[in-house]
């Protein structure tokens, strides 16, 4: 049980006294006591020098039985809920003014003895101006009761049975302070009824998660912002990077390619170039165009010369000048000597009175 303030009214006269979280009853030392008004009104200049503890925490205002007003009903089921739906149907012929003018609360007594199946219900209630003028005197000062209860209800109800609440409500017996203090810490566990219902429903618990949602609501929106901000941030710095090294990209591409004017993806066209270079490679592996150079150096004939070496991996095509046919053929014989399917695939005269010749080849000889 939580530490609670009760603000028990009685006839010209609130007593406010706090109940402590372990259940232990306040000494009649520490009771203050509020004169009220004939009309309901408190001293307003006492109730502010209350504990500051009355405003901050759970406060219970308790009504005393002259104020309420009582019907007993039998009803077809024990539901709370259902009750309290149907009692305004049930009551408003017997209230003065109607159901509109009240504020009510009920508690089921048991099962009636008249009719099985049917349940005996109390109901409770309070004009809505005599309420209304309470509360307003409590708000003025700060203070704001989470329930309206009535103590000396709860002690009838838990001094007599369902059969007798009707005779002692009409005559109540005067409780004494331990009675009064003994019911009030009852009441904080199960009250017996609560009149704070409708326009007068408490609101402040849900006031503040409402308070506690909307800050946190605010928190997330803040950190998503934030969050947002440095994905942008983070978003415009990789943007101007990747700008940074496609300009990077381009320089050096122009730099490997200058007579390259027309640029559009340098990475793509760059993978073209590599891959056809990667083709010329297999065509040479395992060439050597020195020993080759070496080999062709020895070839003899007066007034013989090659104008064009073409080294393959698989063809050699060479092509020069000679004095004759016959100079051809003697070319064609020595390279046989290194290369294999020597074949003269082409001789013309040259302006000069020289023979043009192409003699092609399938690589050195294993």
């Amino acid at each position: 049980m939580a530490r609670v303030t009760f603000l028990d009214l009685t006839a010209g006269e609130l007593s406010v006294y706090t109940i402590d979280a372990g259940g232990s009853l306040p000494e009649e030392a520490d009771i203050v006591r509020v004169p009220v008004s004939r009309s309901g009104g408190f001293a307003q200049e006492q109730l502010q020098g209350l504990p500051e503890e009355a405003r901050t925490g759970r406060t219970y205002l308790s009504l005393p039985l002259e104020m309420l007003d009582f019907r007993i009903i039998e009803m077809p089921f024990s539901d709370s809920r259902k009750i309290l739906e149907l009692l305004p149907y049930e009551l408003d012929g017997l209230i003065l003014g109607g159901m509109e003018n009240a504020v009510f609360d009920a508690r089921v007594l048991g099962p009636s003895n008249k009719e099985e199946g049917k349940y005996r219900v109390l109901a409770a209630y309070v004009v809505k101006d005599l309420l209304r003028n309470l509360m307003a005197g409590l708000k003025a000062s700060g203070i704001d009761p989470a329930a309206v209860i009535s103590i000396e209800l709860a002690a009838a109800l838990n001094s007599t049975s369902g059969d007798d609440i009707a005779d002692r409500l009409i005559a109540p017996g005067r409780l004494t302070s331990e009675e009064r203090l003994a019911a009030a810490a009852r009441e904080t566990e199960n009250p017996a009824i609560d009149l704070r219902r409708g326009e007068f429903a408490y609101t402040a618990d849900a006031d503040r998660t409402r308070k506690s949602l909307r800050l946190t609501a605010v928190l997330a929106a803040v950190l998503l912002l934030l969050f947002l901000a440095d994905t942008t941030m983070i978003a415009v710095a990789v943007t101007k990077e990747n700008r940074r090294i496609r300009e990077e990209m381009r320089r050096v591409y122009s730099g490997l390619y200058p007579n390259e004017k027309k640029v559009i993806d340098e990475t793509y066209q760059l993978k073209a170039h590599l891959k056809e270079l990667k083709e010329k490679a297999d065509t040479l592996t395992g060439i050597s165009p020195l020993q080759y150079l070496l080999d062709l150096s020895v070839i003899s004939g007066a007034g013989s010369a090659l104008t064009e070496i073409s080294l393959e991996k698989e063809l050699v095509v060479l092509k020069g000048e000679c004095g004759s046919l016959s100079d051809v053929q003697k070319i064609k014989g020595e390279l046989e000597r290194f290369l294999s399917n020597v074949n003269i695939s082409d001789t013309r005269p040259s302006s000069q009175g020289k023979t043009l010749f192409t003699i092609t080849a399938k690589g050195r000889r294993s």
